[in-house]
């Protein structure tokens, strides 16, 4: 069965080509796997996302950078496996790397996936009203800056709260200066 963080992580990809929110929602998923179950192909196609999120804004290094980690953690059987054509993918993220050291723009990219796969994520587009394979919208400045512009008043709550929650001792040990 494949899991919902999945296709909502290639509906992102390929709906909306929020990578944003194809990390958030993969990291949320691999963050909840047991260590010994293998977490290296959710890492690895959450660097595809940031990658290519990298690139869209014009951050040349950290996208090379974060693609070519991707194919470290990427191996073709786990994602034939998920339902991607693992080697096709492999070799478009190899070819957007070529691109990348080209010089050449960026260009949406659509991962190679098997057609199960593909029906199940087309299927969940037109359940929430979504169009399958649409271009990046690059009038929608949220879209391409997201990880500036979006709401963090939660995470910066949440920290909040975790440093309030800190025993006396331990904030103790915080406010006391070193030297005593």
């Amino acid at each position: 069965m494949t899991p919902k963080a999945l296709l909502d992580y290639l509906v992102y990809f390929h709906a909306e080509r929020d990578y944003f929110e194809c990390h958030e929602v993969l990291e949320e998923y691999w963050k909840s796997l047991s260590s010994e179950q293998n977490r290296d192909v959710w890492v690895g196609l959450i660097q595809i996302a940031v990658g290519l999120y990298h690139q869209r804004r014009g951050n040349i290094t950290g996208a090379k950078k974060i693609l070519a980690a991707s194919l470290t953690r990427l191996t073709p059987a786990e994602l034939d496996w998920l339902g991607f054509a693992g080697d096709l993918l492999r070799d478009a993220i190899i070819e957007r790397l070529h691109d990348i050291e080209a010089g050449l723009p960026y260009a949406d990219l659509n991962l190679p996936l098997r057609p199960k796969l593909a029906a199940q994520c087309e299927m969940q587009c037109a359940m929430e009203g979504r169009h399958w394979l649409s271009p990046t919208n690059f009038a929608d400045p949220f879209l391409i800056h997201k990880h500036k512009l979006r709401d963090r008043s939660a995470v910066i709550a949440e920290r909040e709260r975790r440093l309030s929650e800190r025993t006396p001792n331990n904030q103790s040990r915080i406010d006391k200066p070193s030297h005593m």
